[in-house]
């Protein structure tokens, strides 16, 4: 009863105000649209209205790059829009917006001053109305914005330009062509006016336009603005390929402008994060981890990365992204990137692959690990995820004493559910437990992607997608290593030094992790180039490799090792069975092989099937019970 009652108040009300509609949607948010001079307008409402009802005015283009805006709402702004097309920020465009703006400050109770939004012919609005109104401004934000007619629509420099508009200018001017050459009204021609009222300027930008080249447009306008004492940030956009005529780009990071519109508008400053995150926090530790790796890559000649983790890692995305920033920013370092990435795999089964995978070319000088995901949507407990995660760090640590390490702990939807309900996910406090006893450096994307989902920023299913990130998604992941990089390499670097080695957080970990080759047990049938019949996909270094085959009820194996713990790597493909095994002639257990994805996939897969065992001499024996048994590697630790 007291929702409906509500409803209808609202709908009531919203009948008597802005003589608009109820119900319109924009984005999540209810709209109220309106015309205003016969121009259709409307005004996006927050759930919460924020202390004063600051307000964000866009121009031209309210579809394209909607984050930020949808980010202003979420902190209590609200929106406002007026369409004003093809008239290009000419006087009587400018008249009309006077009017849109006493529209909504009447009906809707806005701030006096705003955040003006223009995006491409935008800018003309934003700044012909702001040189106008300038004390009804708080700052501006434009993106790739024609500051001067003659480039665009005029194609009267480097640009592209455009007959019919250009002849639509012509018009809402009420200019020949040879008047509109010699305006002087352009915002690059204003630009020292409105920098006397010391009005904050964001312009992001793409040097790859090719309609508004910012070197005819931001470029000038910006320099002027400087000049004349304004306060202006140029930001050169990196996002993917432009999503029309080489022009509209996609942003690398919406927070820029929710932070910049924040530290802008009085009252609201202490929501503004100090740089692409909300609420100026950074969700990496440096800890003592990555100043060996400064040292040696600032000295220049040969270094190695390696990369190791699941599918994140292995696939193209931020790790090629950053190569390519790790190599600009040491030109004279010759690297060897090493992509260590096995899709489904986690930290178990890295711990043991460390030698070959991350050591195989020699000594490693930094190393990326990632495993949080899989490791626990594979189904591993936190004594596993802390065995198999100190295995690596404490392995390569003995291994070379000097590498730097860092962990990463990547976002699905069950770490964002347990975020956003106050709890730490299992995993990631694993995993840091191994990162405090060890001081390696780690980065919690996960926690980051939360906050920022929870502060606007961006929307998971439209923009990460997947816990296997879009563009998008990977563009947040590079730039929050690299702000880790940039942070921990910000003073240089005294020499490498070798880090400490404290007593390990579980000795049963898988620091002694490694294959052992099927060839080393007998009983089984060795397939030396094994390769499914089935049609089932397979997983590199998993196909065309020897593997041990167990296809008959009852069919044993037996392999001698030495250590504290076995296991066995198997492609657990649709036709995986059951397993028995037995330790120095001990009772007999079960382990199942199939996976949840094994129905299409011989997926890698890592069983440690005891891993306490006393050090010393062992055999284990291994049989089939039903389907059928393929093993890659022994698991010895």
């Amino acid at each position: 009863m007291a929702a409906a009652y509500h409803f209808k108040m609202r709908l009531f009300l919203a009948l008597l105000v802005g003589g608009g509609l109820f119900g319109a949607e924009w984005h999540g948010f209810e709209k109220r649209e309106f015309t205003v001079d016969g121009v259709a307008g409307y005004v996006v409402l927050p759930q919460v209205a924020a202390p004063g009802r600051p307000w964000l005015w866009r121009a031209r283009f309210p579809e394209f790059n909607p984050r930020a805006a949808e980010g202003l709402l979420a902190k209590g702004y609200h929106v406002a829009y007026y369409d004003l097309p093809n008239v290009f920020g000419s006087p009587k465009a400018v008249e009309n917006w006077d009017h849109f703006y006493a529209h909504v400050r009447r009906e809707f109770g806005l701030a006096e001053k705003m955040a003006l939004e223009g995006v491409s012919r935008g800018g003309l609005f934003v700044y012909n109305w702001a040189v106008k109104n300038p004390e009804k401004v708080d700052c501006i934000y434009c993106e790739s914005p024609v500051c001067d007619m003659k480039s665009w629509p005029g194609g009267k420099g480097k640009g592209q330009g455009s007959k019919s508009d250009w002849e639509q200018a012509l018009a809402a001017y009420g200019f020949t062509e040879a008047q509109m050459m010699a305006f002087a009204g352009n915002p690059i021609d204003t630009a020292a006016t409105l920098a006397a009222r010391r009005i904050p300027v964001l312009h992001v930008v793409n040097e790859a336009d090719a309609v508004v080249p910012p070197r005819e447009n931001t470029a000038v306008f910006a320099q002027r603005y400087k000049d004349a004492g304004g306060a202006i940030t140029v930001y050169q956009n990196t996002g993917g390929p432009a999503s029309l005529h080489g022009h509209h780009f996609p942003l690398d990071d919406a927070a820029m402008e929710v932070n910049f519109v924040l530290r802008h508008t009085p009252g609201m400053t202490h929501l503004a994060g100090t740089g692409l995150t909300p609420h100026g926090t950074e969700f990496f530790k440096l800890r003592d981890g990555l100043r060996n790796s400064l040292a040696r890559f600032a000295a220049g000649g040969e270094a190695r990365v390696v990369f190791l983790g699941g599918s994140i890692t292995e696939g193209k995305g931020w790790r090629d992204a950053v190569c390519a920033w790790l190599a600009k920013r040491f030109p004279r370092t010759k690297f060897d990137f090493v992509n260590a990435g096995i899709s489904s795999t986690g930290s178990t089964p890295g711990a043991f692959r460390l030698r070959r995978d991350v050591f195989g070319r020699g000594p490693v000088d930094l190393l990326f690990q990632e495993a949080a995901v899989n490791d626990a949507t594979n189904g591993y407990g936190a004594r596993e995820q802390v065995r198999g995660v100190e295995g690596i760090v404490r392995q390569a640590r003995k291994l070379n004493p000097a590498i730097d390490v860092v962990l990463m702990h990547f976002a699905d939807p069950e770490k964002v559910a347990s975020y956003r309900a106050g709890r730490t996910p299992e995993v990631i406090s694993a995993h840091e437990s191994v990162a405090g006893r060890y001081g390696v450096a780690s980065v919690d994307l996960a926690r980051e992607v939360t906050e920022r989902l929870e502060a606007g920023e961006f929307d998971w299913d439209r923009d990460f997608v997947n816990l296997h990130p879009s563009p998008f998604g990977h563009g947040v992941y590079t730039r929050s290593i690299v702000r880790m990089l940039e942070a921990a390499w910000r003073e240089p670097a005294a020499g490498v030094r070798a880090h400490a080695m404290p007593p390990p957080l579980d000795e049963r970990s898988y620091f002694r992790g490694r294959l052992v080759e099927p060839q080393a047990a007998r009983g089984w049938r060795v397939e030396a180039n094994w390769r499914p019949t089935d049609n089932a996909a397979t997983r590199p270094r998993f196909v065309d490799v020897p593997v041990a085959v167990g296809d008959t009820p009852g069919a044993e194996l037996k392999l001698p090792f030495t250590g504290t713990g076995i296991g066995i790597f198997v492609t657990a493909g649709p036709d995986a069975g059951v397993v028995e095994f037995s330790v120095d002639g001990g009772a007999w257990r079960r382990q199942t092989l199939a996976t949840k994805w094994s129905k299409g996939l011989h997926i890698p897969w890592a069983y440690v099937l005891d891993g306490d065992l006393n050090d010393g001499a062992h055999e284990l024996r291994l049989r089939v019970v039903t389907g059928v048994a393929r093993v890659v590697h022994f698991l010895v630790n």
